[in-house]
């Protein structure tokens, strides 16, 4: 199994799901697109993985890359692979599918729960009804035709999606750690300035980490059903 991602900015990588992948001695690599790497062949990889940004999905004038990003990540879902996107990754996905993308009514920042919605054979196996995830969003995306939305939370209706049963789409963080939680905080702590139902400030949401380990166990669950026995 060769996992690829893409990175937008140097703040945010995969954290947690580079700590899985290196223990399940799979073959991991990267595009920095914030340092115009180029992108790699669709024979160079079985699974890409998008990573979050504090960019939107029509920033395409500000970083020009955005447009070929896209196109890859278009082909590669044509080509049948395991692609999964997180939070800007997500948007992305889903702006690919023909999804609007658009700024939510609330900003979601901090630790909230979401909530599954619909019956869904691998994430009713794997993951409770209800649990607290880590957050940092300001646009929602809508569910493309033909998807499965599985998952909400109260500040945000559309926190997750699966399409054809290889593509799936988490607005929420599985993946952060309290390291790549910290990096957040410094590079984007601007936004924590806000007085915001939904945002919530360093001391809270340092507090609520106590939640990551949780998390990741999610995110293990997953990664170990989609990925754990490909080879």
């Amino acid at each position: 199994m060769r996992v690829h991602y893409l990175q937008h900015v140097p703040f945010e990588g995969p954290a947690y799901i580079k700590d899985w992948i290196v223990n399940k001695s799979m073959d991991l690599s990267c595009t920095a697109l914030y340092q115009n790497q180029k992108l790699p062949s669709q024979e160079d990889f079985d699974c890409l993985m998008i990573m979050g940004g504090p960019m939107g999905v029509n920033d395409e004038k500000k970083y020009p890359w955005m447009m070929g990003e896209k196109k890859f990540i278009e082909q590669t879902i044509k080509q049948n692979k395991i692609v999964i996107g997180i939070c800007l990754g997500a948007q992305l996905i889903a702006d690919v599918l023909g999804a609007g993308v658009f700024p939510n009514q609330h900003k979601e920042i901090g630790w909230f729960p979401i909530r599954k919605i619909s019956k869904n054979n691998l994430f009713d196996a794997i993951w409770p009804d209800e649990f607290y995830a880590f957050h940092w969003h300001g646009d929602m995306f809508e569910i493309p035709d033909g998807a499965i939305h599985f998952v909400e939370s109260k500040a945000c209706a559309n926190q997750g999606f699966m399409y054809q049963e290889n593509v799936f789409a988490f607005q929420f963080h599985l993946e952060s750690t309290r390291q790549s939680i910290e990096q957040l905080i410094l590079n984007c702590g601007h936004e924590l300035k806000e007085t915001a139902t939904h945002v919530q400030d360093p001391d809270t949401i340092r507090r609520l980490s106590k939640y990551v380990p949780d998390c990741n166990n999610h995110l293990k669950l997953f990664l170990e059903s989609i990925l754990g026995n490909q080879r």
